[in-house]
């Protein structure tokens, strides 16, 4: 059955099963709260149909794409609100605001914080088609044998994919039926530069630290990445080394933030940013010439007909996934349209979108179907473009030849070397990291 024939079904029988059902529902989506059909436990009555269904998405930035609503809502029949939030605010509406939301997406790192506040629903993997599809270092922490990812430091997606059971706040340390997330998108985090204005390749972390670099450089404002760029700089000069850059001690917190404070003072930093059109505004402007980077930022960049590089740096990547998680308030209906677009998020269309950012999608072999061949080729295999290449926005980015900053989808997510990390001593982290920005 082809995508498109399978996607109709599902919109189809979402729409039949919501006409054929009736029940009490307020507006903004409330439903009963009797067990869903689909789950097996016994009949919803609803009386809302499908396209009178608005799942409510909060997340960054990076993951409110205009383009992904329109296609879902095409796809699937109901509607999707989006709500672009700072990793912080994202975080905080998660753990305290559940009537807020249907869907949250999330970085893994943040589950520590949001998953014992318990107003995420459990994800039934059994709901998902394909979920065994899914790249293995989500859902059982290997990639390849010798890959660096298998022993990464840091918050592996692994290391907080499954809860105990359906309804536990315990993250499971092997594979359970009941997930946390489902992923969206990742991909291998480094620096990002101007070739045209740093006089050379930046093949290492340590360069951030560079004098000749003296105020044209700029570092992630969000502690729990910040903390990890500047941990990845600090190894890579030989000034510190540690047992864990994504689990620091508060001996470690305190020499790596008055590092931090020592460079500021000295006028390394040109600023400190939070979202991404932040990060591209510094370096389209020239005011940034090297700096901690998105993929799809330097993507921005190069397309406004700019030369920017995301530096395979020989210390490695700092790896980061977002997943979509589902509110505990979600039932009847809303929860059934909900697993639908899970399943349509892992079917491919959204992988083919994103890759044309430089992310990367959970189950790689849907993306290709909705990729070019050449696109697949670059983005995916390293190899040189054989076509020009266009972001998902309609702009070049690449012209014919260009190589992929990093080569494959192997070798750059098989050399993360540390993902971002929700610390033990998390508090601590937060309070010397604003001294570190407010000095």
């Amino acid at each position: 059955m082809s995508n498109l024939s399978r996607r109709k079904l599902i919109q189809t029988g979402l729409a039949a099963g919501a006409f054929l059902a009736t029940t009490n529902c307020s507006s903004n989506n409330q439903t009963s709260t009797k067990p869903s059909a689909s789950t097996g436990e016994g009949p919803t009555v609803i009386t809302n149909k499908i396209k009178d269904v608005t799942l409510r998405f909060i997340g960054t930035g990076v993951a409110q794409i205009n383009e992904v609503k329109e296609q879902v809502e095409k796809d699937l029949g109901f509607k999707v609100a989006l709500r672009a939030l700072s990793t912080e605010e994202n975080n905080q509406i998660a753990i305290t605001q559940p009537g807020q939301y249907d869907l949250f997406d999330g970085e893994y790192f943040s589950l520590p914080l949001v998953v014992p506040s318990g107003n995420l629903q459990a994800i039934d993997i059994k709901r998902l088609k394909e979920f065994s599809k899914i790249v293995p270092f989500f859902t059982t922490g290997k990639f390849y044998e010798g890959a660096a990812v298998n022993t990464s430091q840091g918050t592996s997606p692994s290391k907080v994919m499954y809860l105990k059971d359906r309804d536990s706040k315990e993250f499971s340390p092997t594979p359970t039926d009941w997930a946390t997330l489902i992923p969206f998108q990742y991909n291998a985090d480094t620096l990002g530069y101007r070739p045209d204005l740093t006089g050379g390749k930046i093949e290492s972390w340590a360069e951030l630290f560079d004098p000749k670099f003296k105020g044209k450089t700029a570092l992630l404002d969000v502690p729990s990445i910040g903390i990890m760029d500047a941990a990845m700089v600090l190894e890579a000069s030989g000034m510190m080394k540690f047992g864990d850059k994504g689990n620091m001690t508060k001996e470690e917190l305190d020499k790596v933030i008055g590092i931090l404070i020592q460079k500021k003072k000295e006028g390394q930093f040109r600023a400190f940013w939070k979202t991404f059109d932040e990060s591209v505004n510094l370096m389209s402007s020239g005011e940034v010439i090297l700096q901690s980077m998105w993929s799809p930022a330097v993507t921005a960049v190069k397309a406004k007909g700019l030369k920017c590089v995301y530096g395979p740096l020989k210390e490695g990547y700092r790896g980061w996934g977002s997943g979509v998680g589902l509110s505990k308030n979600l039932s009847g209906i809303a929860l059934d349209a909900a697993y639908e677009y899970l399943n349509w998020m892992l079917d491919g269309w959204v992988g083919g979108f994103l890759g044309r950012q430089g992310y990367y999608s959970a189950i790689p072999e849907n993306a290709k179907k909705f990729m070019k061949p050449e696109e697949w080729d670059f983005w995916y295999e390293g190899k040189p473009a054989a076509i020009d290449i266009i972001d998902p926005f309609g702009k070049k980015i690449e012209s014919k030849g260009a190589l992929r900053d990093g080569g494959s989808f192997k070798d750059r997510l098989g050399n993360v070397v540390c993902w971002n990390s929700v610390m033990k001593e998390q508090t601590y982290l937060v309070q010397k990291w604003n001294e570190f920005i407010a000095a």
